[in-house]
């Protein structure tokens, strides 16, 4: 294949000033990092559109990717989310304000409180992720079925090796 890109050009500059740079490493890195920030903007622009933060989508989607019935305990969400219990509970309060979720006592377990999707919130996590579909869709249309299966795999591989020292993109969801 003898298609050329702007991180060719980058490689060609950088090469030279860094002579044991790994030409094949440093080009899937910064295609990588190129096709992250055109996937960022386009999900800022869908969260525009729906008028939510970055921080609100995580929050939907993390409801959203448990399954029905979207409810998960403050706990479990601010560790899926990395984020401090208090932080949480100050973005719970703006989202269940604006009607994206509600915060209801366990019916089991009253000490127990459970943050669940409201169809608003469904909606609006529908809307962003419609739009992030078509985006991702263009994106890899320049490749063939056969492509993006291959390019999924080494992919999976690269992913697989780093969650055996990080974080699962999806932790088991507490019972």
């Amino acid at each position: 294949m003898d298609m050329k890109d702007s991180v060719d050009r980058h490689i060609e500059h950088w090469v030279r000033e860094v002579p044991d740079l790994d030409a094949d490493i440093e080009g899937a890195i910064t295609r990588m990092q190129v096709l992250v920030r055109l996937l960022q903007r386009r999900k800022e622009q869908a969260l525009a559109a729906q008028k939510l933060k970055g921080w609100e989508y995580d929050i939907l989607w993390r409801l959203r990717s448990v399954g029905a019935p979207y409810q998960v305990t403050p706990t479990w969400l601010a560790r899926a989310l990395d984020t401090h219990p208090a932080t949480l509970t100050s973005r719970l309060d703006r989202l269940e304000d604006s009607g994206h979720l509600t915060r209801t006592h366990d019916p089991d377990d009253r000490r127990r409180l459970l943050v669940r999707l409201t169809k608003k919130g469904h909606n609006a996590w529908a809307a962003t992720i419609d739009e992030q579909a078509v985006t991702e869709r263009a994106l890899l249309g320049a490749l063939t079925d056969g492509e993006r299966q291959r390019l999924s795999n080494l992919l999976r591989k690269v992913v697989s090796a780093v969650e055996e020292h990080e974080p699962p993109l999806m932790p088991p969801v507490e019972s």
